[in-house]
């Protein structure tokens, strides 16, 4: 996953700055004309902000034809928002829509409902039935649709689901309570977190006496559509 970041941080694509001054230099507001999603239109202050590398190292806007562009990048750290790859829908997308309305690849996302067979109910009843006061079974619903169940089994405190591009962990512990992250709502107003304790974001939310944690392994699946599936994690159906 480490040369994917490299390759997204140094992507310079379709945002071009009014005029060939560059978008980093002078005290005024300089328009930012992007041509994706109906020409959103960015702003940002030239004068107090002065983009970097990781290194300290003072990025320059790169000029083509007379148009100045600005790397996808430098416009999340100035917008502070961050930038994903969505593998799925082979997109960079700038933010998230949870909670906050900002468009996002998930907003055109189709559920489908896990079949589980007899055998896999009884592999989840016998899984949760190991942990005492643990005993009731959970499990998600729906899954993003293209999306298939792999496996089910018990951990040291908690029971993972394993899907071909998701994992969920549902335990009696919260995890993501010793990492900082990011608050948001799902769409039942359940609150959640996102946090990376690794190079996978993961996303830990209570459900009733237990923790549930969801993640892409191969991160194709975006935080959208991560918190679509999450709402649809209840109690095993007879």
């Amino acid at each position: 996953m480490k040369s994917k970041k490299m390759i997204i941080a140094t992507m310079v694509f379709g945002m071009a700055v009014t005029g060939s001054a560059g978008v980093y230099a002078g005290t005024n507001l300089q328009k930012i004309s992007a041509y994706l999603n109906h020409s959103i239109g960015f702003k940002v202050n030239g004068a107090a902000y002065t983009p970097v590398d990781g290194n300290g190292k003072t990025l320059a806007p790169i000029t083509y034809n007379n148009t100045t562009y600005l790397p996808v990048r430098a416009l999340a750290d100035a917008l502070k928002v961050p930038v994903t790859f969505d593998a799925s829908a082979n997109q960079v997308v700038l933010g998230t829509s949870a909670g906050t309305g900002t468009p996002d690849s998930g907003a055109t996302v189709t559920l489908a409902a896990v079949n589980y067979s007899t055998a896999q109910k009884e592999q989840i009843t016998k899984a949760f039935a190991n942990y005492q006061g643990f005993e009731t079974a959970y499990a998600p619903a729906q899954m993003i649709s293209g999306d298939s169940f792999v496996s089910v089994g018990g951990g040291e405190d908690g029971v993972s689901f394993l899907f071909k591009h998701m994992r969920v962990n549902i335990s009696p512990r919260d995890y993501s309570y010793d990492y900082d992250g990011t608050t948001v709502k799902l769409s039942n107003g359940t609150s959640a977190k996102w946090y990376t304790p690794s190079d996978i974001p993961m996303l830990t939310f209570k459900l009733d006496d237990r923790y549930v944690t969801i993640s892409s392994p191969d991160q194709s699946l975006s935080k959208a559509k991560l918190e679509k599936v999450a709402v649809n994690v209840a109690k095993q159906a007879k």
